[in-house]
């Protein structure tokens, strides 16, 4: 489905290409059938963040939220099983998953990375979506909440989500901004980046940059 694609193009990194796209992602969000109209005019919302202003800007914007450590990252067995050995082993799992599909990585993307999840998903059914969204929930919805915290409109995309797999959206008005508590929540989680040094990282896989 294309709203998947949408999706994993707004958690990407930002790019001159999907600013260009950002007109056809609007049209895609307001003709899905899967969102209610506040998933939507929140979506539009991020859609407008994304486009307006400098380039720069909005990846500095990104980079801050999802690059710093570990409580926002976007590969999601980072906040299931950390750095254990069962993370790779997951992995693996995933990747064969995605292979009996004839979905193929990059030599560079991680599995568990959001949008490669969600492009995945983008060429599956709707029911297999749903099911695989539904056992992700709680990690998404983790992801939501800090975001929710933080006030980003980033955190449309996880309420849809959210949603699509049948759970109920994060109530805004009961998670307050306390930048300070989740300023020393990342603070404790970025002892060691997720994934490298944020400045080096490829946004993608985590891995230096060459």
């Amino acid at each position: 489905m294309l709203l998947f694609k949408a999706f994993s193009a707004l958690l990407s990194y930002p790019s001159e290409d999907m600013r260009q796209a950002l007109s056809e992602i609007a049209d895609i969000v307001r003709a899905a059938p899967l969102l209610d109209s506040p998933r939507r005019d929140d979506l539009l919302a991020l859609i407008d963040e994304l486009g307006d202003g400098d380039l720069l800007a909005v990846e500095e914007r990104y980079v801050d939220l999802f690059d710093r450590g570990r409580a926002l990252s976007l590969h999601l067995f980072e906040h299931l099983l950390g750095e254990s050995r069962d993370r790779g082993e997951a992995m693996v799992e995933l990747k064969q998953l995605y292979e009996k599909a004839g979905f193929e990585l990059t030599a560079r993307e991680l599995p568990d990375y959001l949008p490669v999840v969600l492009e995945y998903l983008s060429c599956r059914d709707v029911a297999e979506a749903r099911d695989m969204l539904a056992d992700c929930g709680q990690i998404l919805g983790t992801i939501g909440r800090s975001l929710v915290a933080r006030r980003s409109r980033y955190a449309a995309v996880l309420q849809a989500l959210l949603v699509i797999a049948g759970e109920s959206p994060i109530e805004v008005d009961k998670v307050p901004p306390v930048k300070e508590r989740m300023e020393a929540l990342d603070r404790e989680w970025a002892e060691q980046p997720a994934f490298g040094s944020p400045a080096s990282a490829d946004p993608a896989t985590g891995a230096p940059a060459a």
